[in-house]
């Protein structure tokens, strides 16, 4: 499934400022739906390195109509938000999931989804984004193992969910790359994401236009300067690609139709392989 990406905030790192607008937000959810996107994730906290945490009732006004104007398009809606006010109030709108970069939250919000019959994905970090020393920047030896830190961390917080209502079926499992992470950790986890699909949740990744996508492809290639975020595209599909092989259920991105395109190919690459095998199987048998 591919999840797109309303961010209404002014300072998101991406697209801070271009949805505000009910109506500009409203003629984007529309646009994301035109192109295929199986749901709408709409934020009004950015969680950029350093940004503040933003009142209750600051991010309901700017949420606005969003909520509403994308349940009457007939998108399936998450609230990105890490509080339970917020996101009740999101809920009552008709939003279906709840999107929490905190995994702190995860006993209030289990309880509130259990509550609404809604999912809830929750996000590996560590610490609020306040204190996010910057994009791709984290201690080095600060996991131990980053798939099993990130494992043994999320499954504790899922626990604290299912023991406040929230039933195993609703959760998802957020690896939270470019949070607390650096892109040495953030790579790592795109690698081995098979190992975290094994913990039997649906994963949902979001590496779309991270800071980490383009330090990999430079470190990779120096003759490649790192890309601002709108020039990423690139990385980005190999991102997702390599998640989607690996198991990965939802894909959340910010270019719906470029992501679309990448995995259809994928696919239509696969069939051709299977194809091909079978016919040079066929020929091998005896006549």
């Amino acid at each position: 499934m591919i999840m797109g990406v309303l961010n209404r905030t002014p300072d998101s790192f991406s697209d801070g400022g271009r949805f505000t607008d009910d109506g500009a937000a409203s003629a984007h959810i529309e646009a994301m739906l035109d192109e295929g996107a199986d749901i709408i994730d709409i934020g009004a906290e950015s969680t950029r390195p350093g940004a503040r945490l933003v009142p209750d009732d600051e991010q309901i006004a700017r949420i606005g109509s969003g909520v509403r104007d994308a349940v009457r398009l007939g998108a399936l809606v998450s609230i990105d938000t890490t509080s339970p006010v917020v996101a009740e109030r999101a809920l009552g709108e008709g939003a279906a999931i709840v999107n929490s970069v905190s995994l702190d939250v995860a006993p209030a919000l289990g309880a509130l989804c259990a509550r609404h019959d809604a999912s809830l994905v929750l996000m590996h970090s560590r610490g609020a984004m306040t204190g996010m020393a910057g994009f791709s920047v984290y201690d080095d030896d600060a996991y131990d193992d980053v798939v099993a830190d990130v494992s043994r961390e999320w499954m504790h917080a899922a626990e604290r969910a299912m023991e406040a209502g929230l039933s195993r079926d609703e959760l998802l499992l957020d690896p939270g790359l470019g949070f607390a992470k650096n892109a040495r950790h953030s790579l790592e986890l795109v690698a081995r994401l098979d190992e975290l699909c094994a913990l039997g949740f649906p994963v949902l990744v979001g590496p779309s236009r991270k800071s980490f996508v383009a330090r990999a492809a430079s470190a990779a290639d120096p003759d490649l300067k790192e890309a601002p975020p709108e020039q990423r595209l690139g990385g980005t599909l190999a991102a997702c690609l390599a998640c989607a092989s690996a198991g990965a259920a939802v894909l959340r991105v910010h270019d719906i139709t470029p992501t679309r395109q990448a995995l259809a190919f994928a696919a239509a690459l696969t069939d051709a392989r299977r194809a091909t095998s079978a016919s040079a199987g066929k020929e091998d048998l005896p006549r």
